[in-house]
């Protein structure tokens, strides 16, 4: 016969009870109840067919910002999109970050089937690509700057070139005696040569392996690696104003006219 307990029930039937509630109690502890908004979700999943509809039609990687602005109040634009990229990962095209913007690129162990859309680069000269490589380690740098790393002088067609690539960009001005302009790189630049973000460019030792390096360097070089925002200004620059604009040939005629 069962024992009985001071409430007069039988004494298994309050251990019964017991484990229940000690279960219960468990699964309340252990396992949190995460409450599902349906309408939440699928205000979400709106917003990624969305992000994935700009970054597809548009010819130039889109910015989290210019997303921001598109999408729903209170969607984190970078969370949705490193889940909207990772639904690309093994597919034929691939979403990528480029900086703080998104693009979609044909998958790199596909890139053989383009061979024959491929649009011909043109050949920079050695005096372009010194350039090139000084203001994208060096950024943001001025023409003085340059030509003092390179100890020559450097040419207002060599950066012109360059401008016209739009891998480098004028960013805006040193505030020093004379306010000279600043150079650096833009996300085209980063996006050509299949970088994340700037800080992704090769470092001494991997240049050294590419044979772009001797393994013979003076002692102290060292290769400076960029810490910059592309698009925010260091405290050492300002903005370009609407006298500068114009002096760079960068104003055009009807905003002079509204002025």
């Amino acid at each position: 016969m069962d024992e009985i307990n001071d409430s007069g029930e039988p004494q298994a039937i309050e251990d019964m009870h017991d484990a229940i509630e000690d279960a219960f109690n468990e699964d309340v502890d252990d396992s949190p109840v995460v409450l599902d908004n349906p309408a939440e979700r699928l205000v979400a999943m709106e917003a990624k067919r969305m992000a994935e509809a700009l970054v597809f039609a548009s010819t130039e990687p889109v910015t989290e910002k210019a997303l921001a602005d598109r999408l729903p109040d209170g969607i984190d634009v970078r969370s949705l999109m490193e889940e909207l990229a990772e639904s690309y990962e093994n597919r034929g095209v691939n979403l990528l970050r480029v900086e703080n913007a998104w693009a979609f690129r044909t998958a790199g162990d596909l890139s053989f089937l383009m061979q024959r859309e491929q649009v011909q680069q043109r050949k920079l000269s050695r005096a372009a690509l010194e350039v090139l490589a000084i203001i994208a380690y060096h950024q943001p740098v001025t023409r003085a700057e340059m030509e003092e790393i390179r100890g020559v002088d450097t040419s207002k067609g060599t950066l012109d070139v360059l401008l016209e690539t739009g891998w480098i960009k004028l960013r805006g001005r040193r505030k020093t005696p004379g306010r000279p302009v600043t150079y650096g790189t833009t996300l085209e630049f980063i996006d050509h040569f299949g970088l994340t973000e700037i800080r992704d460019l090769p470092g001494m030792d991997e240049l050294k392996a590419a044979g772009l390096l001797s393994s013979r360097m003076p002692s102290g070089f060292s290769v400076p690696m960029p810490n910059i925002d592309p698009d925010e200004l260091t405290e050492d620059e300002e903005e370009f104003g609407d006298i500068d604009l114009e002096e760079l040939g960068l104003l055009s005629p009807l905003a002079r006219d509204e002025d």
